[in-house]
């Protein structure tokens, strides 16, 4: 009987590293207790326990793929990382490493021997080779590259000719391709010489003699084909197709939009130089999705979760100098108003309110518009538009709970006019945070630079200075 695992994915994947961390924990246990033994032939013994211990360890790698340990890897702690990394399967490394992140792929960089760096890097196609390059030693590539054929050689040289933020430097060369004016009964033999097909292939490309894209031919379509039909009967025309320079940010958004699995890469000649996969789009629009998490809160790069001190100092440190300036520039404005502080207390106790929901709508501003500009929906002209209409959720939405703070402020402090003030600065703030979460990154964008990097830092800086000065200076106006 067959038993079937009901589990999800995720629920699967910890497991895995649960059973990991304990596996490590009782290695280290057992290793422990038997170095505190004094007994005879104590380091025989010692390196048999060694061995069993980690051999349990070792089986239940060898039944992950290499997608999952790199999860598990990513998950532990420098050493038992390390440890992890030397029982993985040699054949594996080379993948696994095309899987982790930035960070955890440097620290599994620096712990090989150059050999074993060369022996990982030959297990990849070219197009792999491409994305790990830029980590490896020099030294590796070039040996590496000694150990191509001209074919892939020329490939490698091509992928790494591109930016990485361009579709040439995600473009793979294992494809099929065929004539046109050849038969499916052709092509169906032709295909069943494979010992099997390239991954994600739901089309087949058609080129010319010079190599030229005339059309595809789905595989699904040809399945069902007359097989006397020549392949320009039923192939198709109308084709989704790159250049390699092109962005491939803009790639990814035309793989979602059109469902595309694969797209054909073409030169100036429109000559067929390679194709883009769905699987390179979905790791490159996580990539987007994570660094603009990253850029928000401020952080210059993806940092490994065990990283020593002083290089998450190294990665946190410029953001947080400069909310350091607006902190210093947020504590100036209410020190302007102390005397009216002092004369009224509850401004103090309802200030840090005005702030915050002022800080909150502009993040939800921001955040919508960095998400138009990454996705193009958002043209230069439109900025205008888009700030009448956020001014207008904002007033509306200032008006609701500025009301209903004004409300509650009546209710605890007997004041009226503080009320009043309340509902005004509320408004007011919101107006200021909308303004900001427009221009902010508008105004990055137009100046070339990323619109998320610390835009949530700058939003908040200026929410907390703008909503303190307002409620304080009408609060100084209308209550003193």
């Amino acid at each position: 009987m067959t038993v079937v695992d009901k589990k999800q994915p995720t629920d699967r994947l910890q497991d895995s590293l649960t059973q990991v961390q304990r596996l490590i924990e009782r290695h280290r246990l057992v290793e422990d207790l038997v170095h505190r033994q004094d007994m005879p032939r104590h380091d025989l013994v010692e390196s048999l326990v060694h061995k069993q211990n980690l051999a349990e360890l070792e089986h239940k790698l060898e039944a992950l793929h290499p997608a999952d340990i790199a999860y598990i890897l990513e998950a532990l702690p420098l050493e038992d990382r390390l440890l992890v990394w030397n029982l993985v399967d040699s054949d594996d490394e080379g993948d696994i490493l095309l899987e982790v992140s930035d960070a955890v792929r440097e620290s599994l960089i620096e712990s090989m021997e150059q050999h074993e760096l060369v022996a990982a890097a030959e297990q990849l196609d070219a197009d792999e080779l491409a994305d790990l390059a830029a980590d490896l030693p020099r030294q590796v590539v070039y040996e590496v590259m000694g150990g191509l054929d001209e074919e892939e050689r020329q490939q490698l040289q091509s992928v790494l000719s591109y930016e990485a933020h361009q579709v040439g430097a995600l473009m793979d060369f294992d494809l099929v391709k065929i004539r046109a004016d050849v038969s499916c009964e052709v092509v169906l033999r032709y295909l069943r010489r494979f010992d099997e097909l390239p991954s994600q292939t739901d089309k087949i490309f058609v080129t010319d003699e010079e190599g030229v894209l005339k059309g595809v031919l789905p595989v699904r379509k040809l399945l069902v084909s007359d097989t006397d039909a020549l392949v320009e009967e039923v192939m198709a025309t109308e084709v989704v197709s790159f250049r390699p320079e092109e962005d491939a940010a803009d790639a990814a958004l035309a793989f979602e939009r059109y469902d595309l699995v694969t797209a054909p890469v073409l030169d100036e000649h429109g000559v067929l130089i390679g194709r883009l996969t769905v699987d390179e789009m979905v790791d490159l629009i996580r990539e987007e999705s994570e660094t603009e998490a990253l850029n928000l809160a401020g952080l210059k790069e993806e940092e490994d979760l065990f990283a020593p001190v002083i290089d998450s100092v190294k990665n946190r440190w410029a953001w947080l100098a400069i909310n350091l300036c607006t902190a210093f520039v947020a504590s100036r404005v209410i020190g302007a108003f102390e005397g009216s502080i002092e004369k009224l207390v509850a401004l103090a106790a309802l200030m840090p309110i005005v702030a915050g929901i002022g800080g909150n709508s502009g993040n939800q501003t921001i955040t919508m518009i960095v998400r138009a500009l990454a996705m193009g929906q958002l043209q230069p002209g439109q900025a205008n538009r888009l700030w009448r209409k956020e001014l207008g959720v904002s007033v509306i939405n200032g008006v609701v709970w500025g009301g209903a703070l004004g409300v509650l402020a009546w209710m605890l402090y007997g004041n009226f006019a503080l009320g009043l003030v309340m509902l005004a600065a509320t408004t007011l703030n919101l107006m200021l945070a909308a303004s900001m979460g427009v221009l902010i990154p508008t105004m990055m964008e137009r100046f070339g630079k990323d619109p998320a990097v610390g835009s949530s830092v700058l939003i908040t800086a200026c929410t907390d200075s703008g909503g303190f000065f307002i409620f304080l200076g009408l609060a100084s106006l209308f209550l003193l």
